[in-house]
């Protein structure tokens, strides 16, 4: 056996530092602390929402010590959702930059976690009600949605979608008072005004206002939009359309009663919303896509309990489409986006599907790492057009 050539060993030297060089975590291409790693943009917002998530498990384990906490088989149950928020906003980040988390859950134990960890506040060490602990759930909500603008599309997806579980977890904990949107970072001069006021995103279905149309006007230049915005706007368009379609048929099935008002809450809500998302296409120079002459049904609906099946199953099916377009859009019309998706969530919830800890997210997480959103032009009752 000939002993290998110089140039053999260089290029074996090359191929091992290519492979030390591309072992990373992550996904990143480097080991947490290895020299030369880019630092990550999202950095300060990720560490601002896993401070928020550590506050908000904080006081998950303080009402968990309490008698009737430590019993409480469905408040552990949210706290492990909150567990999964925060593994999923700190998977992008080298560990040692991620603070400590707050103690196990003391669900089996029935005790308080010995080390609340360095973000708890006043504000968590007191939670002694399932009212505080909602009302805290509230507020780190506020808290994500804030920094929508600041975030990088695929975290900003992630956070929209997590600020949507907290407040399902409020209103599980018995709130169900109406989330005041906070206002976007302050950003570059809009280009044009607001075309509507802001709308409280879960005040339905006891006759809330019309949902907010987004931040945009005719002077809006088509060139603002990034790439895949204009086609992400006109799937929420399309999904919209469908959905007030589905909405036609869920009230012609259901008796007059709570349920019919809610329909009919519902159906103004997404004929706004659509109205909302067609001034958006056709500020930035596009057409507005056109409502189809029908929408094939997923299933057959014949009576009541359909027609709420119907119901949940348009709702979910936007929560999607709403989740994909908060990564679409740019950060001045991310609130608007998020604030759909909350809406869907809750309108589900309240006809009956169940809860997801990632809401419009339907594989769950490993953390924000980019991924191809879903087709939002596919009607929202996945059916074909007939």
């Amino acid at each position: 056996m000939q002993p290998p050539s110089r140039r053999t060993l260089l290029a074996l030297g090359l191929l091992l530092l290519a492979t030390a060089c591309t072992g990373g975590h992550g996904g990143n291409g480097a080991a947490p602390g290895d020299r030369g790693t880019a630092p990550n943009p999202d950095e300060p917002v990720i560490l601002r929402a896993v401070a928020a998530t550590d506050t908000l498990l904080t006081g998950y384990d303080t009402l968990l010590a309490t008698p009737a906490g430590a019993v409480d088989k469905d408040l552990a149950a949210l706290r492990a959702e909150v567990v999964r928020h925060r593994a999923a906003l700190a998977h992008d980040l080298p560990a040692a930059s991620v603070p400590p988390a707050p103690g196990a859950a003391p669900a089996t134990s029935g005790s308080a976690s010995t080390a609340p960890g360095p973000t708890a506040t006043p504000t968590a060490t007191a939670v002694g009600t399932p009212a505080a602990l909602a009302a805290l759930e509230r507020q780190t909500a506020r808290t994500r949605l804030a920094d929508l603008a600041a975030a990088r599309p695929p975290l900003a997806r992630i956070l929209a979608s997590i600020a949507t579980s907290d407040v399902l977890h409020a209103v599980a904990l018995g709130d169900n008072t109406p989330l005041v949107t906070p206002p976007p970072a302050p950003t570059a001069a809009p280009t044009g005004t607001p075309s509507g006021p802001a709308a409280p995103g879960d005040a339905e279905p006891s006759g809330s206002p019309s949902p907010a149309a987004p931040a945009a006007t005719a002077t809006t230049p088509a060139a603002t939009a990034p790439p895949g915005a204009v086609a992400a706007l006109q799937g929420a368009l399309g999904a919209e359309h469908a959905a007030v379609y589905g909405y036609g048929v869920v009230g012609a099935r259901l008796p007059d009663d709570q349920q019919r008002a809610d329909a009919r809450t519902a159906y103004a809500a997404h004929e706004a919303r659509r109205d909302a998302w067609q001034r958006l296409v056709g500020s930035l120079g596009a057409t507005p896509s056109a409502a189809a002459a029908g929408y094939q049904l997923p299933f057959a609906v014949t009576d009541a309990a359909a027609a709420g099946r119907l119901a949940a199953h348009l709702e979910t099916r936007l929560t999607t489409v709403y989740a994909d377009l908060v990564s679409a859009v740019p950060g001045p019309e991310r609130t608007a986006a998020a604030d759909a998706l909350r809406e869907c969530a809750l309108r589900a919830h309240r006809w009956g599907a169940p809860d997801q800890a990632f809401p419009g997210i339907p594989d769950t997480p490993p953390g924000p790492s980019p991924s191809a959103p879903a087709s939002a032009s596919a009607p929202a009752t996945a059916g074909s057009t007939g």
